[in-house]
């Protein structure tokens, strides 16, 4: 099974990092506000970042190592080459 990592980019400007097999279904999940208790109190609007080709585990370490960036350095990887983000066409616009 190939996991993703993938950010978010939320309404109020903030970017979400997780981890999944499906991106396109974990999206929607936010967006109907189940699962992360992160989007209760704002809506994912485009999904900004995705890394292909992990398993569990080195998805869940990528996540952690992700998290743990300052925002600058997160904005930077959103314009490198490994984002994977054109494979997939998700955005909501509220």
């Amino acid at each position: 099974m190939t996991w993703q990592v993938y950010i978010i980019l939320c309404s109020d400007e903030t970017l979400y990092t997780g981890i999944t097999v499906d991106v396109a279904r974990r999206f929607s999940q936010h967006a109907e506000r189940q699962g992360a208790k992160y989007f209760r109190g704002r809506q994912p609007k485009q999904l900004v970042y995705v890394e292909i080709g992990h398993d569990r585990s080195s998805a869940s370490k990528r996540e952690i190592a992700i998290k743990k960036l300052p925002r600058l350095e997160k904005l930077q990887l959103l314009a490198s080459e490994g984002n994977q983000v054109q494979n997939f066409s998700l955005q909501i616009n509220h």
